[in-house]
């Protein structure tokens, strides 16, 4: 095990399932044996406010909140969430996002409009850029609203932890009733 600390950052709006991802992501850790730290940050989530979650494991953790410009691993549930997180990556970070809009109320009510060219402006910033349209995929595992298991499949490539323990996990940490369409999009997501 490497004295590496590694930190990751899931970011979105409230009802996107970041907080059960987060959970997932540190149960994950925690079983394949690592120390795991987790803190949440979210504004008026029920209302589709910002949602920060911030995760991080090693063989020893001090703190849960990952210093600006040390994230290793930005994982976005929706795109200007994620693009108004870049500055707390480190350079040649990986970035894996769904590409999903959610207009946030100043756009809806007519204030502002909403940034074009965002993906465009991630991927010039960070080459090890992912855009995943996590609602098709989780529609195709059965339920659109598995769009954050998706995610985690897709993050689960990039980080050297066994496939058993993100299974535990899942089987841990998701409901009964949805388990076998959360298994079906993990692995959507992970083929990707």
């Amino acid at each position: 095990m490497s004295d590496k600390v590694t930190n990751i950052l899931l970011v979105g709006v409230g009802g996107q399932g970041i907080l059960l991802a987060s959970e997932i992501l540190s149960e994950t850790f925690m079983l394949a044996g690592y120390d795991v730290k987790k803190s949440e940050i979210h504004g008026m989530s029920q209302r589709g406010g910002s949602v920060v979650s911030h995760v991080r494991f090693g063989s020893k953790v001090y703190s849960p909140i990952v210093p600006e410009g040390e994230g290793d691993i930005l994982f976005g549930f929706e795109i200007l969430e994620s693009y108004r997180s870049l500055p707390l990556l480190r350079p040649g970070a990986t970035v894996v996002v769904n590409d999903l809009c959610i207009p946030p109320p100043a756009v809806l009510n007519g204030q502002q409009e909403y940034p074009a060219g965002l993906p465009e402006k991630i991927a010039a910033r960070f080459p090890d850029f992912l855009l995943i349209d996590g609602q098709k995929l989780a529609a195709d595992a059965g339920n659109a609203r598995a769009a954050n298991t998706v995610l985690l499949g897709a993050i689960s490539n990039r980080l050297q932890i066994e496939e058993k323990y993100w299974q535990e996990a899942l089987e841990r940490m998701v409901p009964k009733k949805a388990l076998a369409v959360n298994l079906a999009a993990f692995a959507l997501g992970r083929s990707l």
